[in-house]
């Protein structure tokens, strides 16, 4: 079997998942950002990350999932600034809102999995958010203190777990 494991990353949270993704797969595997992928046609499995951006996935994730990954299995992981336990029903309702968004763009391959976890939401980002004076992202911002740190070790053992769990059925007996 071979993984290619593709990502692309704005901060460097999207990468640091990445690489503890490939680093728990076994068989034969590739890592590389999407800018250096020309074509995934010879893998068996595709996992493919980016971060959340604008309440859903940025730009060069989509362009690369339309490019590349139709009929493919693929699995997605994904970095967001959101909370992962988080009491605020509206807050999670959104985010499950952005996962689906993520999913959606994957319509025309086999998802075979989602995994997603928290990032720190970087200075300038937060700064830019604050300075648009609207509520929701204020507030969005406001939370930057509560995302530094992440991806911590806790959540990239869960990515690697998920990558094993996944990489699994493809495995040559």
């Amino acid at each position: 079997m071979k993984i290619l494991v593709t990502y692309w990353s704005q901060t460097g949270n999207t990468r640091k998942v990445a690489e503890a993704i490939f680093s728990s797969l076994g068989g034969e595997k590739t890592i590389k950002p999407f800018d250096e992928v020309e074509n995934p046609g010879g893998f068996d499995l595709v996992f493919i990350g980016f971060p959340v951006m604008q309440f859903g996935p940025p730009a060069p994730a989509r362009k690369f999932i339309a490019a590349h990954a139709p009929g493919r299995k693929i699995a997605l992981f994904i970095t967001h600034a959101m909370l992962m336990q988080n009491e605020d029903q509206q807050q999670q309702d959104l985010l499950e809102k952005e996962l689906e968004k993520c999913r959606a763009v994957c319509s025309k391959s086999e998802l075979v999995g989602l995994f997603h976890c928290q990032g720190e939401l970087s200075e300038k980002i937060a700064n830019e958010l604050m300075a648009s004076n609207i509520p929701m992202l204020m507030e969005f911002a406001g939370m930057r203190p509560l995302t530094i740190g992440h991806p911590d070790q806790g959540e990239l053992e869960r990515a690697q777990t998920f990558a094993r769990n996944i990489a699994a059925p493809f495995a040559a007996p």
